[in-house]
């Protein structure tokens, strides 16, 4: 296999734990919540549903408990922010520490085990694409994420929630003098990032890199929070965002396979450099954030 083909065939499933956690924390930005604490939510997810897979709990227990204990934290987020008008960027970072100090402690015991992970299901006849047909070999949760991915897209372009979200993160009083709740509306699109995010650190620990060690999410909910802003809030530029780094993290991979004579800290801070790169790229451009972004971002609502 080559370089090219290794990257391809990996790219997806890579890209997975970014884009699962970039969803989520897209719809909770649509309604106006910027959650800094996507990391943290990332680490409380993946430790639990390791620990659910190792005691034989099964993969599907195991991301409905991540889930559930992700949003369950986030919930508590929502209700400081949103019942106290917290700082969200401050409640967020102690999420965030909250979260990563909570999957060091439940995942002290479990440093270095390992547990199985899903098959790979093939679609037939594109399997077989010379160079491309890799990238139609994943597992499960791969080809769920990319239906999720394209309902979401649908909810936002199509959906009347889609567009209650939109209407209750650009302008709240209007939203709520026609009779909106915004904070429950908030409350539970909070609820549906940390979820998303939950899943995206069980997908990592039990799927993708299926052994627990302290510190694995590694700042993937950073680089998701970054792909919000990449993506300029739309649904397929946040795809594509999530596919890039996710190709840029098999480089290094790709390269010491290679024998290519590059430090190996060089190349495991790549996906770290391009999130710089990509969004100082972004940032410069202030129509394109204009015109896609969030009017209340990160301001809180009050009657």
């Amino acid at each position: 296999m080559s370089a090219i083909e290794f990257i391809l065939a990996g790219m997806l499933a890579a890209a997975t734990p970014f884009l699962l956690a970039a969803l989520g924390e897209l719809v909770a930005e649509r309604a106006g919540v910027l959650n800094l604490g996507v990391e943290g939510l990332m680490a409380l997810g993946a430790v639990i549903a390791f620990i659910v897979v190792y005691h034989g709990g099964g993969h599907l227990l195991a991301f409905i408990a991540a889930g559930l204990g992700s949003a369950l934290l986030s919930m508590i987020f929502a209700g400081i922010i949103l019942g106290f008008n917290a700082n969200q960027v401050a409640t967020g970072l102690a999420l965030g520490i909250l979260g990563q100090g909570l999957s060091a402690l439940f995942g002290k015991s479990y440093e270095s085990l390992t547990v199985t992970t899903l098959p790979k299901i093939a679609v037939p006849g594109l399997s077989q694409i010379p160079v491309i047909g890799g990238m139609f070999n994943q597992d499960l949760v791969v080809w769920i994420s990319l239906v999720v991915t394209i309902g979401i897209w649908v909810l936002f372009a199509y959906g009347k929630i889609g567009l209650v979200l939109r209407a209750v993160g650009e302008n709240p009083k209007a939203a709520h003098a026609i009779g909106y709740p915004i904070i429950a509306i908030r409350f539970a699109a909070v609820a549906f990032g940390g979820m998303m995010a939950g899943f995206a650190g069980a997908y990592a620990a039990t799927i993708y890199t299926p052994l627990w060690a302290d510190g694995m999410i590694a700042g993937r909910g950073w680089i998701a929070i970054a792909l919000v802003v990449f993506g300029t809030w739309l649904t397929a530029r946040i795809f594509l965002g999530a596919c890039l780094f996710g190709a840029v993290s098999l480089m290094g991979l790709a390269a010491q396979a290679t024998g290519l004579a590059v430090p190996s800290q060089l190349l495991a801070c790549l996906p770290y450099l391009v999130t710089i790169i990509v969004l100082g790229i972004i940032s410069a451009d202030r129509r394109l954030l204009k015109l896609n972004g969030v009017a209340s971002l990160g301001e809180p609502f009050e009657r």
